[in-house]
């Protein structure tokens, strides 16, 4: 649901400042101008909106990329002349979908690619393909020494144009983006273009975690494009969490309502069983407590991922539909119906911005 400020009184609510969004985007569009790079805005977490994509491109991102199709062709509805990238590996059933509402998607199935190529002749467009070469982190990804051999095949599909290489970093080993493992895809880059193979438009270099590198301008020169999407959004690198100088990190914030506010212990009384999710918690014991409950839990957010705003707030916990806090050094008396906000890292965002239950505002808050 997408709110106007006039009736902001539904929480939980995602409050969403596009005027920080696109100072963020046109910051960091021209740090990476300065070394050739351009930038792919990434909109997945927070499910392709509008407003979003509308920031980012006002900020000058010269794609729109997001994970799910559903996304894409919301964006595609807004931005019918922008430049959509599908991010995660298509199946070969996807493939019709694709090549109508992508310019480009990234790939490392010769099965897929032959779906692709089937679409897009049936289609009479022509489909961009970023191959992603995985250099250590193990998820996505051919292995450096099936690229060139890989590439030798695709090239002779139609309705298909193989436009550069990609990799991903930091996602699922947590590899840190290097000198030496981008400069793995700069030369098989190199090599594509010096076996006459393939002209590599695009050389991909990862994704938020690789900012790092741009900022000490150690990134291999050869790099000309990353894909970005959290250090846009939340204004923090993806390797320590660190905030990047300049942008933003308030850009979206997360406000609950107060339910209830008690005096308790802050050890529960009796025998600790399981709690809802299968754990067995552990409680430190420190007296009474005044603590308040606030209408959102696991079902939207991960508790853990939340900082509070407010002074004197710590997040104890959460079941599906209450998050615990404990209030007692907040300067004031907690009342019920009182909104607290939180700030939010990417594992809270990605679950409160896809949950139906959170409610959502855009607006230029700047203003």
């Amino acid at each position: 649901m997408v709110a106007t400020e006039r009736v902001i009184k539904v929480y939980p609510l995602l409050r969403i400042d596009v005027a920080k969004l696109r100072h963020n985007a046109q910051t960091l569009v021209d740090l990476a101008k300065s070394f050739s790079i351009s930038i792919w805005g990434v909109t997945k977490v927070l499910g392709g909106a509008p407003p979003v994509g509308a920031a980012m491109l006002a900020g000058g991102v010269t794609a729109l990329a997001d994970s799910r199709l559903t996304n894409l062709r919301r964006l595609a509805s807004s931005f019918p002349d922008t430049p959509k990238v599908l991010l995660r590996l298509p199946s070969p059933r996807q493939a019709e979908a694709v090549v109508h509402i992508a310019a480009c998607s990234l790939n490392s199935e010769w099965t897929t690619l032959q779906a692709l190529s089937q679409a897009a002749v049936a289609a009479q467009r022509q489909h961009r393909v970023l191959l992603m070469v995985d250099v250590g982190d193990l998820r996505e990804g051919l292995w450096p020494d099936q690229v060139i051999p890989f590439v030798k095949r695709a090239i002779g599909l139609p309705g298909l144009q193989i436009a550069g290489l990609g990799t991903n970093l930091t996602c699922y080993g947590g590899v840190i983006p290097s000198p030496k493992n981008l400069g793995i895809l700069v030369d098989l880059a190199r090599e594509l273009e010096r076996q006459g193979l393939v002209q590599c438009e695009i050389v991909s270099g990862g994704n938020s975690s690789s900012l790092q590198l741009l900022q000490e301008g150690k990134i291999p020169r050869g790099i000309n494009n990353l894909r970005l999407g959290e250090s846009l959004i939340l204004g923090r690198e993806t390797v320590s969490r660190h905030p990047i100088a300049g942008l933003h990190t308030d850009a979206v914030v997360l406000q609950a309502e107060v339910v209830e506010v008690k005096q308790k212990p802050s050890v529960p009384v009796g025998h600790i069983g399981q709690d809802a999710f299968g754990n067995k918690p552990v409680f430190v014991d420190r007296g009474l407590q005044r603590r308040a409950i606030v209408a959102i839990g696991k079902q939207d957010v991960d508790p853990g991922g939340l900082a509070p705003l407010d002074p004197g707030i710590t997040v104890l916990g959460a079941s599906s539909d209450h998050l615990l806090l404990d209030v007692g050094a907040y300067p004031g008396k907690v009342k019920v119906g009182q909104v607290f906000s939180f700030g939010l890292n990417y594992a809270a965002l990605l679950a409160a911005s896809t949950s139906a239950y959170v409610h959502k505002v855009y607006k230029n808050y700047e203003e």
